[in-house]
């Protein structure tokens, strides 16, 4: 059985409030397809993440579509799609696609079934689940998927009654109900202990590299998994969560696949794919091989004399890559010799997808200039500039028209793309 692994597409995913991934996120997805076609997978593993937590409900419809017209053809010739929730995957939308696709195919008497479940179709798991599936040659899998361990989807298997004070308390207590459910599986009836296993989870696994590799998490609130005795039970592990892929202590069947796209700076240096994995009757057949996907250029580019270096980053970068590539701008400007606005619009013309601009204040020395509150204003936005010039006018407004007029600046800043934290209130 030939099976791609994947996992963390964020499908609907934004980087920053300027810019839209949906393209360069459906190219990979279509790239996956190929890879399908191309290597006659039997199925396509995504091991968390499908979505990302920023799609907005009325566009659900629209990435759902393109999955199913790219992956139509694969599903038509007998292929099987086997995903998980993720910790960004929206709990709402996942519960009702698996909710629909119980309507559409009504499955009779429990999940845990050791009959093999039909091909050509999209499995979802939003709990822990075992399924078994079988290729066209009759070689059978079994697949145990662990979603991400939120308390919705595993508190129950270790008391839920427990209170847990304090986020430490929290995570170690969802790490051994993620443990114990994964030993409720793997002890039950329905799983057969003749034929190969693997297991798919969406977790951080104790020991795994995770510089620069957790996408918009809180390293404290993260669960972590300890890797004990249950890594000897699967032919192939399978492992969503973490954006860098890796072998985890040099073991070719223990992998994080990465993400199929960079989705923020720290994956700049990432090169992105998908890892094909072939089971045969006793196991693995050979080693993972990892087939490349493209990934977008990710930059973060300053701008120390406009005058000057504005002319050579056109010399230094070539065109393609400029139109390709995301870039965060730092720009560094002496009052009174260059206009803002001038420099905006070259830099915009340069990297038209640029999704952050900060700039510094720097005297005729190239020195930081220093207000009188220091530190917070060494690196100001055009949004929080903006802001203060709009608010410190408004001082003599009634308060009424100013929370009004405040409110039309914030939509017009959205616009533009220039919205940061401070002005989320």
């Amino acid at each position: 059985m030939k099976i791609l692994h994947t996992a963390d597409w964020h499908l609907g995913d934004r980087l920053g409030q300027r810019i839209d991934r949906t393209e360069d996120l459906r190219r990979n997805v279509e790239q996956i397809a190929q890879y399908c076609q191309q290597e006659e997978v039997d199925v396509l593993l995504i091991a968390g993440d499908l979505f990302s937590e920023t799609v907005r409900p009325d566009s659900w419809k629209e990435h759902i579509e393109h999955f199913e017209r790219t992956f139509r053809p694969f599903l038509l010739q007998g292929g099987t799609i086997v995903a998980l929730t993720g910790n960004h995957d929206n709990e709402h939308l996942c519960g009702t696609i698996v909710e629909a696709m119980g309507l559409v195919e009504p499955v009779e008497g429990p999940m845990f079934v050791t009959s093999p479940h039909r091909r050509g179709r999209f499995y979802l798991a939003a709990h822990p689940t075992l399924l078994h599936l079988m290729d066209k040659y009759n070689t059978r899998v079994q697949f145990v998927l662990m979603p991400y361990p939120r308390p919705t989807h595993y508190s129950a298997d270790a008391g839920s009654s427990r209170i847990c004070i304090s986020s430490q308390e929290r995570v170690h207590h969802l790490s051994a109900c993620w443990v114990q459910a994964l030993e409720k599986l793997y002890t039950s009836p329905s799983f057969d202990r003749t034929i190969p296993a693997v297991l798919a989870g969406h977790i951080q696994v104790y020991g795994a590299d995770i510089q620069n590799g957790l996408f918009r998490i809180h390293l404290p609130d993260d669960v972590v998994i300890p890797r004990a005795q249950w890594v000897e039970w699967f032919d192939y592990i399978a492992l969503g969560h973490i954006h860098k892929p890796q072998m985890l202590n040099g073991q070719p069947h223990i992998r994080y696949s990465g993400s199929i796209e960079r989705l923020d700076l720290g994956e700049k240096d990432d090169e992105k794919g998908v890892v094909l994995v072939e089971i045969g009757p006793q196991g693995l057949v050979a080693e993972p091989r990892v087939l490349p996907l493209p990934a977008t250029p990710i930059e973060e580019i300053h701008i120390r004399d406009p005058d000057v270096d504005l002319a050579q980053l056109v010399q230094r970068y070539p065109l393609e890559w400029r139109q390709r590539a995301l870039v965060k701008l730092v720009i560094h400007h002496q009052s009174g010799l260059h206009t803002l606005v001038d420099i905006l619009e070259k830099t915009a013309q340069i990297f038209p997808r640029w999704y952050e601009r900060y700039f510094r204040e720097v005297d005729a020395l190239d020195h930081l200039w220093h207000s009188e509150d220091n530190e917070a204003h060494h690196q100001r936005s055009v949004a929080q500039i903006t802001r203060e010039y709009v608010q410190r006018n408004l001082r003599d407004q009634p308060e009424e028209e100013q929370k009004a007029l405040l409110q039309m600046l914030e939509q017009l800043l959205q616009e533009c793309g220039e919205v940061d934290c401070a002005g989320a209130d």
